[in-house]
This record gives structure tokens, C-alpha cells and sequence, in this order.
């Protein structure tokens, strides 16, 4: 049986000078024969070990390289160095797995991360991906103990669907039939009733609709799952494969709903700040020195921590879409000609409207609603008609973050049986595909509310990495699906 280790987090936590320790890890630095920089994945920070080269065989000393794996046994002392506050005295040393340099594809030095995506297998192993990894784990933990805090239940929707939330038609197909030959209908179209399930199926967009159900049974329930985007999109921002959390709400208004993302979204990021702060800096620091060179304009607005305190020290603003076109109408870039694409009513804000309402104009957070309903989902609640608006809305929101733009989307649901009905016709979607959820108008049909929160989003956020593909382990995307 192996010793027992000690985790080098604990270590550094509560260290108890005197202690005999053994601790196992990776080595992040070796230097001059004598000082181990050991990391085990349960810190940002490394634990020092420090051995008496005429104590070691010269052919364990000879494996003592970059991500080698170790074992060190010694007296945790008080570090006479600068750098660290406490170190470990090798009484033994053992290699648990050795690293060949020669051979390994990462090296000690600063790797770009088009690189590391290709090792994905190792790249966790590096400072950065290890912090981002921890708090990825932080937030996801957060999620759930937020809504279970809260009296939420946690609802598991299907991944395999026969219906489309988002309307969008861009859902990866599942089937059982072979590609090349599927059996015909006598008008030659295939038969997807000799498929697996009896229909066409996909991989799901969104675990929304299937949460209204349980919202209309259980009062408060929310999904945290991976959903799927066939987008032929190679951009920093997409992804194919990627997790989603939708809180679902019965007897929640539009008002009640952007209350609860505003809390929802200022508990992740102070659940971070207050158990990960280590993480947070590192982060933080790489960011600075990645930043320095560029020139102003294309810097973030503030500091990953400082852009993070700016989310959870203010109340977000709440606004319609129609005020928020007003706004950049008036503003200063709109008429230098400074914005790339021209704010009108009746067309989605676009990256470069959102950063300016949040950076610029508010200086906080921002929440617009009351969107045009030619650019939104069916199922969003039809506003009445507003003085002033030159067009019919909906009763959405999008909650909008300096950096990164939207983070959160979501609306009230349509829960007139009569409306849904009609809004679904306009946008030419099957009823029968959807004779489920118009049941659930009308019988016992109630107001609710919910949205979608993009976790990987989230993640980016945080961690301030700038292509998402970066905060999911093993990222699925065009043209790539390794590991």
C-alpha cells in the first residue's frame, strides 16, 4: 500500500513546521541539482523540496526533469530562501514516472496556446490550464450548491430530442439508418420511422423545454448539461459541444427573472473570488504580461480581478432594447462613425454596441428586454403594444458584461395557449412537433420564466481567457474532436 501523501494545498494552508510529510507531484523547476518546484494539482502554488545532491544516486538525480512525477518524504521547515515561507528537507526521493525532454512534447518555457490545444492531453500540467481547470471546478460546484440552496430541483433533460428550441435547424443527427442507403417513403424521402427511435432525432440545443415541464410540476427546477451546435463556426467564441445551465421558474415574471440572474451570476463570481483567489491572481498576472505590449485599445477595460469586483459591486442596469438603441444613437461613436455595424431598432445588438452600454455609457453591468420579436425564439412572451415603439416585442433579456458581451439570455414564457399557437404558425414550426408543449398551456398552464447561462461563457469570463476553446478540457469544434 502506498504512503499516505499530504496534499501540498494543505501544506501551505495550515503548515506545521517539524512535521514529517510525503507529498508526490509533478516538477514544475528544477534547479541547481538541490531545489524541486513540486506541484500535485491541488494549488496554484508549488511546494519546494529541497535534496542533497551527494545523497541521491546520480541516476535518479539525472530524472529529476520538467513534469517528471515524484515522491519526497522529509521535515516541513521553515524556508530560508525567498519566494516560499516553508520547504521540505528530502530525507528520500523516488521517481514515480520519469520524463524523457527529448521526447516530450511540452518544454520549460512559455508555449502558445494554438500549441498546448494540441496537447490537451498535457496541458493541464501547465500553470495556466491548471488554474483554469480549478476554477472551472469552483464555478460548476457553485452552480449547484446556488439552486439547491435555493430549494431547486436539479432536472436532467434528454440529450437525444426530436424537437428544436432555438429554431435554428443546426443540430447534429442521430441515427441508426446506414448513410449511404436509408429505406425510402414511396415519395423518396427517408423513412425515419424505420429509424432507432421512430423519428428523426438530434442532439440537443437546449434543455429549456423539457425544464418548463418540470417547472410546471415542481415549482423551481434547473438543468446543467451539454448541449450541441452543428455552426460551422471556427471563431473564439463557439464551440460544438459545450455545458448549459437553465434555471426554469413557474410564477416568475420578466422582472423576477432578471433578479435572479443577477444573483445568480454575482454568486459564481464571489463563490470564486472568495475560495479560489490564488487562481484568480495567477490568472490575473498572465494577463498583464500577455497585455502589456499591445496597444491601449485593444486592452481589457480593467484587470481580470478588478472587472470581476465590477460584476458583483454593482447593481446591473435595466434596460429596453429600444432605450438601448436610443443610447447609441446618441453617443459619441455612432456619430464619429466609430461603430462597425449601424445600431437601428429592429436589428441584434452586435459585441461592439453591448461593450460600449457596459463600459462607456453605464460603467456597470447591463440588462436589456423588450426585444424586437422578428430576431427572437417563439416561445418568448408577447409584449403589449408600447408608445414609442415602432414594432411588436417580447419579453427577453440579455444580461451583458463588460469584455465579453452577453453572457445571459433568456425571457418569460409565452403562456397563452392562443399566442403560442399563433406564433408558432408565423414561423413555420410543425405543430405536431410540438402538441407537448402546447398541452402545456392549456392544461393547467401557468406564468413562468427561465434562462440559458453558457457555462464554458461563464468560465471565459472568470478566468479572463480569451478563446473559449481554452476553458473546456477536450474542446469539440469544426474539424476537431481528438482526445
Amino acid at each position: 500500500m502506498m504512503i499516505r501523501r499530504s496534499e501540498i494545498a494543505s501544506i501551505l494552508k495550515e503548515p506545521k513546521i517539524g512535521d514529517q510529510v510525503t507529498v508526490m507531484g509533478w516538477v514544475r523547476a528544477f534547479r541547481n541539482n538541490r531545489f524541486i518546484a513540486l506541484n500535485d494539482g491541488s494549488t496554484a502554488g508549488n511546494l519546494q523540496i529541497v535534496v542533497d545532491p551527494d545523497q541521491l544516486p546520480e541516476e535518479v538525480l539525472k530524472q529529476i526533469s520538467f513534469h517528471a512525477c515524484v515522491k519526497a518524504t522529509g521535515q516541513l521547515v521553515e524556508s530560508q530562501g525567498a519566494g516560499q515561507s516553508v520547504e521540505v528537507v528530502a530525507e528520500t526521493l523516488e521517481i514515480l514516472g520519469g520524463n524523457n525532454l527529448e521526447q516530450y512534447p511540452l518544454q520549460p518555457k512559455r508555449q502558445t496556446m494554438e500549441f498546448l490545444r494540441d496537447k490537451a492531453h498535457f496541458r493541464m500540467r501547465t500553470n495556466t490550464f491548471s488554474s483554469v481547470f480549478r476554477v472551472r471546478h469552483a464555478i460548476a460546484y457553485a452552480v449547484h450548491k446556488y439552486y439547491n440552496d435555493r430549494g431547486y430541483y436539479y432536472l436532467h433533460t434528454p440529450i437525444i430530442t426530436g424537437s428544436d428550441a432555438e429554431g435554428a435547424g443546426e443540430m447534429f443527427q442521430v441515427t441508426t439508418l446506414p448513410i449511404g442507403d436509408p429505406p425510402r417513403t414511396e415519395d423518396g424521402s427517408i423513412n425515419w420511422k424505420e429509424d432507432f427511435f421512430g423519428k428523426a432525432t438530434n442532439l440537443t440545443v437546449s434543455g429549456q423545454l423539457q425544464g418548463e415541464i418540470g417547472a410546471l410540476a415542481l415549482g423551481k427546477i434547473y438543468t446543467f448539461g451539454p448541449t450541441f451546435r452543428a455552426e460551422n463556426s471556427n471563431t473564439t467564441r463557439h464551440l460544438s459541444e459545450f455545458w448549459m445551465i437553465e434555471p426554469e421558474v413557474a410564477f416568475n415574471d420578466i422582472e423576477d427573472n432578471m433578479d435572479l440572474a443577477q444573483d445568480f451570476v454575482q454568486y459564481l463570481i464571489n463563490y470564486v473570488l472568495e475560495n479560489y483567489l490564488e487562481d484568480l491572481e495567477f490568472l490575473d498576472q498572465r494577463i498583464q504580461q500577455a497585455e502589456k505590449n499591445l496597444p491601449q485599445d485593444k486592452r481589457r477595460p480593467m484587470g481580470l480581478i478588478e472587472m470581476l469586483r465590477f460584476v458583483v459591486d454593482n447593481d446591473f442596469e435595466r434596460i429596453t432594447y429600444t432605450e438601448a438603441i436610443n443610447v447609441l444613437r446618441r453617443s459619441k461613436p455612432f456619430k464619429k462613425g466609430k461603430f462597425e455595424f449601424e445600431p437601428q431598432w429592429g436589428s441584434d445588438l452586435q459585441a461592439e454596441h453591448e461593450r460600449f452600454l457596459v463600459e462607456k455609457h453605464f460603467k456597470k453591468p447591463v440588462i436589456v428586454r423588450d426585444y424586437p420579436k422578428a430576431f427572437k425564439a417563439f416561445y418568448m412572451r408577447l409584449n403589449d403594444q408600447q408608445e414609442g415603439v415602432p414594432g411588436e416585442t417580447v419579453a427577453a433579456m440579455d444580461v451583458l458584461f463588460p469584455f465579453i458581451g452577453e453572457v445571459i439570455g433568456g425571457s418569460q414564457r409565452e403562456d397563452r395557449y392562443d399566442v403560442l399557437l399563433r406564433r408558432i404558425e408565423e414561423m413555420d414550426i410543425p405543430e405536431e412537433e410540438l402538441w407537448w408543449y402546447l398541452e402545456l398551456r392549456k392544461f393547467g398552464g401557468a406564468p413562468h420564466s427561465g434562462f440559458g447561462l453558457g457555462f464554458e461563457r461563464m468560465v471565459q469570463f472568470i478566468t479572463g481567457m480569451t478563446n473559449i476553446r481554452d476553458v473546456i478540457p477536450f474542446p469539440r469544434a469544426p474539424k476537431t474532436a481528438e482526445f
